[in-house]
């Protein structure tokens, strides 16, 4: 059996699941965006770097509106998250230079989502050689760079391309 020390996940397996403060209206609200990892905002959605991350790179895009479901938003947030995760591919392609990705929701527990009850789109840079897509089995995942870097490096390029997105606006 391998084991592998990841202190960083101790406190998300510590954590309230029950509480009912939702971490993604907290992003929305707040005004420290390093200290909330939010990388980009748009009038609709906000990008954030999963704390947790199963990848360098990890990012969650969610409308700024508490909305539990694609059904649950109006076209202009849904057209919003949408281009919101287009550019994502863009910053990431810029910046981490992934290999390819994985682009994933889950809405209720059973189907694997972490936060309930805030529709969230998982973007995952992939690279070869990488362990399996939202690990359900024990396997390795090495982040070869802090998520500090990892946010200054994404948030700047998300300050150069973001200024044209049409979903800014």
């Amino acid at each position: 059996m391998q084991v592998i020390f990841a202190p960083w996940r101790l406190d998300y397996i510590l954590s309230d699941k029950n509480s009912e403060s939702c971490i993604f209206c907290e992003m929305a609200e707040a005004e420290d965006d390093e200290a909330m990892l939010v990388v980009h905002r748009t009038r609709r959605s906000i990008v954030a770097l999963n704390r947790y991350p199963y990848n360098n790179g990890h990012l969650m895009v969610a409308p700024s509106r508490h909305a539990g479901s694609l059904t649950e938003l109006d076209d202009e947030e849904l057209v919003d998250l949408f281009k919101t995760v287009r550019l994502c591919e863009t910053a990431l392609a810029k910046s981490i230079r992934p290999e390819g990705l994985n682009i994933g929701i889950n809405v209720g527990r059973c189907a694997g989502a972490g936060v309930l009850g805030h529709l969230h789109i998982h973007v995952v840079p992939r690279f070869s050689g990488d362990s399996n897509f939202m690990t359900t089995v024990s396997q390795v995942r090495v982040i070869p760079e802090s998520l500090s870097d990892t946010f200054r490096q994404l948030k700047s390029v998300f300050t150069v391309i973001g200024a044209d997105n049409d979903s800014k606006t």
